[in-house]
């Protein structure tokens, strides 16, 4: 039998892998569509997105976390009850689209999301039909077989939008796409394991079981759906819809340390923790602290890359009519810090069926979230927008610390260490940069607000 640490090694691997392998699909095709279809249309399609997720998260009860964490998560009997929660999900979501698009569409005063909505909608229903492999995959560290079924459904999705935007340039290329790459991971999924699949089931003890945990999961990913989106959300009615797809560049480039973190996070950390919590906590705690170190280097790394060089890294990439966001992406990758610390840590919170403290940390992310765009902008405009985008997540982190520390586990000392070498680092980058008349990286705010003295 392969030893724990030896599953969570090639697990993390294997999730570097699909991480990089999806970035780099999602970013390349970023650039060739960029080219293909105008700024306007990413910004359509990122509102139509935030509806939809909205909906999924505000009725999420994580089946897919209790397959994970729950003792009875290889029984058919509780796998085929999850399964059938999530067919059922998936219709009421498709309906929930029908009734918001409307509303949404008058609110907003962009017509299109009233057709928009509904059709990317059908995506909720192909998301329901999914199978439980993929959670148990999870749950079985076995993350080669998920790498390879995400990064082939995402080339497929990627492909189709190119090829419809070479043709035809218009927002039905991302959404045929989107429509593609779902249902093609709905059928997919059924094969995973050959010789098994899923039916309709109603098996009262695993209902409960699901129920019991799937309450604060359900309460959990509202919450961080509304403290997510809400920049979106509120950005979407302050900055106009060019600025709004330009955002949405700058925030996916600088959300990739967090992006990656999470998925081993979610992937590695949390199942090897599940697995391991009969273990004596002393014994525990130190291994969690020790393994911790080199995901808060590799963290490090990341993000005082988008700091420090965000900046030259879309001027290079991207034409004139993108340039907003070169001095947006080093503020925002800043924010991520106190997040990805978090990140590292609460998948034992997670293992402890605890979501209480995680769904505190989202109450204050909304919270500030929305103060924070409202003085920023009121104040500052645009500026003054992200930069209340970027300080939410110190609030996520003292509430997740708290628990942490209520629970047992205290890494505040190693936090500390660690954002110190962060600013030293960013520091001597900066210094280097200006050694080399490189400038700063958000020299291009500073040129525009001199244009404008």
């Amino acid at each position: 039998m392969v030893s724990l640490k030896k599953l969570v090694i090639h697990g993390t691997l294997w999730t570097l892998i699909g991480y990089g392998g999806s970035q780099g699909l999602r970013f390349g095709g970023n650039l060739i569509l960029t080219r293909l279809l105008s700024p306007e249309l990413f910004g359509l399609m990122a509102l139509t997105n935030i509806f939809i997720i909205g909906l999924q998260l505000f009725s999420d009860l994580g089946t897919g976390w209790s397959v994970v964490q729950n003792k009875r998560g290889d029984d058919p009997a509780f796998l085929n009850t999850a399964w059938t929660l999530d067919v059922i999900r998936g219709f009421v979501l498709w309906l929930g689209c029908l009734v918001i698009a409307w509303p949404i569409a008058t609110l907003y005063n962009y017509p299109d999301l009233q057709w928009l909505i509904p059709i990317v909608g059908i995506t909720t229903i192909f998301s329901g039909f999914e199978s439980t492999a993929e959670a148990q995959l999870e749950r079985h560290l076995d993350v080669q077989k998920q790498v390879t079924f995400e990064l082939s459904t995402q080339a497929v999705g990627l492909i189709i939008m190119i090829l419809w935007a070479t043709i035809a340039p218009s927002i039905w290329a991302l959404v045929v796409g989107g429509l593609a790459s779902t249902s093609l991971k709905m059928v997919w999924s059924h094969f995973l394991f050959p010789g098994s699949s899923n039916q309709l089931a109603w098996d009262k003890d695993a209902l409960n079981d699901l129920l019991n945990l799937g309450r604060w999961i359900f309460i959990n990913t509202a919450l961080t759906f509304s403290a997510e989106q809400a920049d979106r959300l509120m950005l979407g009615d302050l900055f106009s819809l060019r600025l709004l797809g330009i955002y949405g560049i700058a925030f996916t480039l600088s959300d990739m340390p967090y992006k990656v973190v999470m998925s081993i996070s979610n992937k590695v950390i949390f199942p090897a923790i599940s697995k391991s919590m009969d273990q004596p906590q002393d014994i525990l705690f130190q291994k969690i602290l020790k393994n911790r170190r080199p995901f808060l280097f590799a963290s490090m790394f990341l993000v005082l890359v988008l700091a420090g060089f965000g900046d030259l890294l879309i001027t290079t990439l991207y034409d004139a009519r993108y340039l907003d966001a070169a001095w947006m992406l080093p503020i925002l990758a800043l924010g991520i810090w106190p997040r990805l610390l978090s990140q590292t840590n609460e998948p034992y919170l997670f293992a402890l069926g605890k979501f209480q403290y995680t769904t505190c940390g989202n109450v204050l992310r909304l919270a500030c979230t929305i103060m924070g765009i409202w003085i920023g902008f009121h104040y500052f405009g645009n500026v003054g927008a992200v930069v209340g985008v970027a300080l939410n997540d110190l609030f996520y982190y003292l509430a997740v610390n708290y628990g942490l520390l209520k629970e047992g586990l205290n890494g505040i000392l190693q936090d500390l260490l660690a954002t110190f070498l962060l600013l030293g680092c960013l520091g001597l980058t900066i210094a280097v940069r200006l050694h080399l008349h490189l400038d700063l990286p958000i020299q291009s705010l500073l040129n525009q607000s001199a244009g404008l003295l």
